[in-house]
């Protein structure tokens, strides 16, 4: 009989002003937290948005044993300054091994330093550390090719049936030139709406969501690689990285065998007029398909 898969997770992490203020976002990671507690999770593989490997071909695999966190921007430091990390060099040794299985060269990184879009969402699922399961970071690679970031979800993909929790961070649309800092810089107000977000924002959101929520299995993979040849796509990335999360959960959540299973929409945030913060979720602890 097939084990059971976990839910995968899609999370346009934002500002760093997410860590600072209250919101659905902020909301939903909390009770994504609450079930992974509660179903017992052995620990969570995550690919974020702000590490990159420079090696053509190529990832790495966190394995520092006592990283630091890098300072955040507009976030007072008691926000997250005493949170305990929680490297799984273990399981980071296993993610290795797997993807090396796979044919992508990966290697550990022992000194890398956790960054905002891991520790920022991670704080706000489990804001007890003594809770937050061991945790293991995949970088991105450089050059940003969508289907090498599928193949490198598409490796780790069975960590799922050993009760793994396997996420990305980053970001639905996601373009910080596009973005409209004013009320940020003068009043600390990330959440300021002065105006509407811009059509391509809009456009590109709808086409994100409806990406997410009509494929599944292959269908998927295909549809959110194809998604970087939208139009507004440069618009609401003007630079990769944000994007290649989602293509990490492509490939833990688009095989043959997740065929049924399809992405929802959770919760959502604009902030910065046209920064779309989008929650997605595959799947849940109790049907999560064969």
């Amino acid at each position: 009989m097939t084990k059971p898969r976990t839910p995968v997770h899609f999370f346009s992490h934002g500002s760093t002003m997410m860590l600072g203020e209250e919101s659905r976002s902020a909301t939903y990671w909390k009770s994504c937290g609450d079930a992974a507690l509660s179903h017992g999770v052995r620990g969570i593989v995550i690919m974020g948005a702000h590490w990159d490997c420079k090696t053509d071909h190529a990832v790495q695999v966190a394995m520092n044993p006592a990283p630091t966190m890098q300072p955040v921007g507009n976030v007072h430091r008691s926000k997250y300054e005493t949170y305990t990390l929680k490297p799984d060099l273990p399981t980071g040794e296993r993610c290795i091994s797997l993807l090396n299985a796979a044919g992508i060269n990966a290697t550990g990184n022992p000194s890398f330093e956790w960054i905002h879009d891991v520790f920022l969402v991670l704080i706000r699922m489990f804001p007890d550390p003594t809770t937050c399961p061991p945790t293991t970071i995949i970088s991105m690679n450089a050059r940003y090719d969508p289907h090498f970031h599928v193949r490198v979800g598409a490796a780790l993909r069975s960590l799922r049936s050993d009760n793994y929790l396997l996420m990305g961070s980053g970001g639905a649309v996601h373009n910080l030139y596009r973005n409209v800092w004013g009320p940020m810089l003068l009043h600390k107000d990330n959440f300021a709406q002065p105006t509407p977000p811009e059509p391509w924002a809009l456009e590109f959101r709808q086409a994100f969501k409806d990406a997410v929520e009509e494929n599944d299995g292959p269908d998927l993979r295909r549809a959110l690689t194809r998604l970087m040849k939208h139009p507004q796509y440069r618009d609401a990335h003007a630079t990769d990285d944000h994007y290649m999360a989602a293509l990490f959960v492509a490939g833990a959540v688009g095989d043959v065998g997740d065929t049924g299973v399809r992405g929802k929409l959770m919760a959502e945030d604009w902030e910065l007029t046209n920064m779309c913060n989008s929650q997605f979720t595959w799947g849940n602890y109790i049907d999560v398909g064969a």
